[in-house]
């Protein structure tokens, strides 16, 4: 269960994250205790961290988002761990990073597309023009915001890892992440080196809410659920997508 998951339209909309994210888990909650159904996992969001003072980020970092996606993403998790100590419930909350790649026929196909890897790959096949880069003034390398990438079929194992470990009364949370940052122009460069084509950018204002680094700090799933990153190369995820990309250059609606 994830709602809705755009900063940008977080930042412009925050009355319809509250409303969905929170007042729709809000109503999934009662109706799962109403049939006593008794599990739940819960996708939630490395933006609940906001900015953080330490990088890689714990489960025990302070949270302080920087825009209502993120907000409402943490007050999920709160009334989430209510539920588990009023009335029983086992849950798991998993704290995404930058979810990447694909899965043979399975990828990316958003509308609208917010994604940075699927973005690049449709300026790679001539979808679009260019590729935005939204700020280039961050304190970081290059200049370009840093994130933590997680292979979807990795993502997908800690689900079922995380499913079986929920239990009654208990609420986890686990970060989910490969602990290594990439910054926009990298994956930038990895998608050229993929597809062999040149992927024109264009410089843009950096998006309100955007935190200059989130990389992850994964090991408490690793400890407790024996959880590991198999597809942790930034260019395999690349090479994945770019898989999916040329099956699919329209996406699903071919």
């Amino acid at each position: 269960f994830a709602a809705l998951a755009l900063v940008g339209e977080s930042v412009s909309h925050p009355e319809l994250y509250y409303r969905v994210n929170v007042g729709g888990t809000l109503n999934l909650l009662e109706g799962m205790r109403a049939r006593s159904i008794t599990r739940l996992v819960f996708s939630s969001t490395c933006a609940v961290y906001g900015a953080p003072e330490e990088v890689p980020i714990r489960e025990t970092a302070s949270p302080r988002p920087t825009n209502p996606y993120g907000a409402s993403k943490l007050a999920v998790d709160q009334m989430i761990g209510a539920f588990c100590d009023a009335h029983g419930l086992g849950a798991v909350s998993l704290r995404y990073f930058n979810v990447a790649g694909a899965s043979g026929d399975l990828g990316e196909d958003h509308d609208p597309e917010t994604h940075l890897i699927p973005n690049v790959l449709r300026a790679a096949l001539g979808r679009s023009p260019f590729v935005e880069v939204y700020g280039t003034d961050y304190p970081t390398p290059d200049g370009t915001a840093i994130r933590d990438y997680i292979h979807v079929e990795d993502l997908a194992t800690a689900h079922l890892l995380a499913l079986d470990c929920a239990r009654a009364g208990e609420h986890k949370i686990f970060n989910l992440g490969n602990g290594t940052g990439f910054s926009v122009h990298e994956v930038i460069a990895a998608a050229r080196e993929v597809t062999g084509r040149e992927i024109p950018t264009r410089e843009a204002p950096r998006r309100p809410g955007d935190p200059p680094m989130l990389v992850a700090a994964s090991d408490r799933i690793r400890s407790e659920l024996g959880w590991q990153a198999r597809k942790a190369g930034l260019e395999q995820m690349v090479a994945d997508a770019w898989g999916f990309a040329q099956t699919r250059p329209q996406g699903y609606s071919q």
